[in-house]
């Protein structure tokens, strides 16, 4: 049967990281026009690349610009059934893996295996997408891989991809570089006028070829996303002058303490470059004064015996007053989607 560009080609599900998954409608259109685009922004169109895809085939991120855009150009797919980063290693040397897509907690247990980076390699591109990629996470695998993290911003609601680092230009760890082709994006204050100029914080809203055109069978949340043309993410982030994008925090995340916003993110950025700590996720919980403390929940590097007294005291010295995490606790492993995301929903 015949089908037009925007007949409805996949509904995929979100993470559910912040609420119950819903399940975006995604057309031919969006996902023919991905694979072209993301192969644009990756170099590949005259490539054949070898993916190591290290993430399920059902999560937006992997079946687009894994499976799609891989099969665009007849490159090669490695599964994993299930990511290992030992395994992972062996397959980068054994099938002489070019190209590398992933979360940003797939790349800290590729670094936590470091020791077995094979040393004939040819790795061309490694991208990340899904959360925000720590700053010492990027810094760490270009130093030891020898290539840089590409970082991209998207949702499953943009069949993912809204922004990405350009790769005619040196990477700026912390940023999702700048707008795809096709897709515009703006920032929105709370009141809901555009901001216009740069590093003011607003949310994020996108419209273009990339987008949705709506959740399964659920009009009400539809609505309340698509407005005007523009779809609203939730997300806060900031624009730099020339272009670049820098994501700051979901809206929902944000920690109000004592009528100040604290954005985990920030955080967590500042408490990984503790050389006691592996991964840290940053929550808000009830304060019966400030409204809601920051809390921290923290993953030690092996071997290491850091203390909460010491997490706060070394903290305190980092961040403004209403910055650090009054609040910290030690786990083993934070509780992750199956794509490696936090689930912060999870954390108490």
């Amino acid at each position: 049967m015949q089908r037009a560009a925007d007949d409805p080609a996949a509904i995929l599900y979100t993470s559910g990281t912040s609420g119950q998954a819903k399940g975006a409608v995604l057309t031919h259109a969006n996902l023919l026009l991905h694979a072209i685009t993301a192969n644009r922004l990756l170099n590949s169109p005259m490539l054949l690349d070898t993916h190591l895809v290290m993430l399920p085939l059902s999560h937006v991120f992997a079946a687009t610009v894994n499976m799609h855009a891989g099969f665009a150009t007849a490159s090669t797919l490695v599964l994993m059934p299930r990511f290992d980063p030992r395994t992972a290693w062996q397959l980068i040397e054994s099938e002489r893996v070019t190209f590398l897509a992933g979360v940003p907690t797939v790349y800290w247990r590729l670094l936590n295996e470091i020791g077995l980076l094979p040393a004939d390699r040819q790795l061309r591109c490694a991208v990340s997408a899904g959360a925000a990629l720590p700053v010492p996470i990027n810094e760490a695998f270009a130093r030891h891989v020898s290539i840089p993290i590409h970082e991209g911003y998207g949702l499953t609601e943009t069949s993912p991809t809204v922004t990405f680092s350009r790769s005619d230009s040196p990477v700026r760890p912390g940023s999702v570089g700048v707008p795809i082709w096709g897709a515009d994006v703006k920032l929105v204050r709370p009141d809901g006028k555009t901001i216009e100029g740069a590093d003011e914080i607003g949310e994020i809203a996108v419209r273009g070829h990339n987008v949705m055109i709506g959740y399964h069978n659920r009009p009400d949340e539809t609505a309340e996303v698509l407005r005007d043309g523009w779809l609203h993410t939730g997300d806060l982030g900031r624009r730099e002058a020339d272009g670049w994008y820098y994501i700051i925090d979901r809206a929902k995340d944000v920690i109000i303490r004592g009528g100040y916003n604290v954005y985990p993110r920030e955080v967590e950025d500042v408490l990984m470059t503790h050389e006691g700590v592996a991964l840290a996720a940053v929550i808000g919980v009830p304060h019966p004064s400030h409204g809601e403390e920051v809390k921290a929940v923290i993953v030690r590097k092996p071997g290491a015996c850091v203390t909460e007294d010491e997490v706060i005291r070394w903290s305190r010295d980092q961040l403004a007053a209403y910055k650090y995490p009054r609040i910290v606790s030690f786990v083993d492993h934070l509780p992750l989607t199956a794509t490696g995301k936090p689930l912060k929903r999870e954390l108490s």
